[in-house]
């Protein structure tokens, strides 16, 4: 199963592996506290992206498209990814504060959108 959640957020039992997937880490917050497992920096969208994005909702759905064109061309990052998932409980972290509309939201629905490979 593939959760979600803020960095900020407390992690718990259920989270299983917890892999921050943004490419930027958060100000406000230290690496030791974070209690990630993973930081799969090179999962995250280009800087070129983010800086196009800017967390406008409107431009969401298409932020979407391109995120996963570039996901495309990640085939190490996201090979490394979805063999976590088949091991177990994963909780993609992000840090933005837009819980609906982010990174982590859009790389969830390419895994699930996906087939296996």
């Amino acid at each position: 199963m593939i959760r979600l959640k803020r960095i900020h957020d407390m992690p718990a039992p259920e989270d299983g592996v917890r892999v921050f997937v943004d490419r930027v880490w958060p100000r406000g917050i230290g690496k030791g506290e974070a209690a990630i497992d993973l930081w799969l920096r090179d999962i995250g969208p280009s800087t070129e992206l983010r800086r196009w994005f800017r967390h406008d909702p409107d431009r969401f759905e298409i932020f979407c498209e391109r995120y996963w064109a570039e996901l495309e061309g990640r085939p190490e990052a996201v090979a490394r990814l979805r063999g976590l998932v088949e091991q177990g409980d994963v909780t993609l972290l992000y840090s933005s504060r837009d819980r609906e509309r982010n990174t982590a939201v859009a790389l969830k629905r390419f895994l699930e959108r996906a087939p296996v490979r």
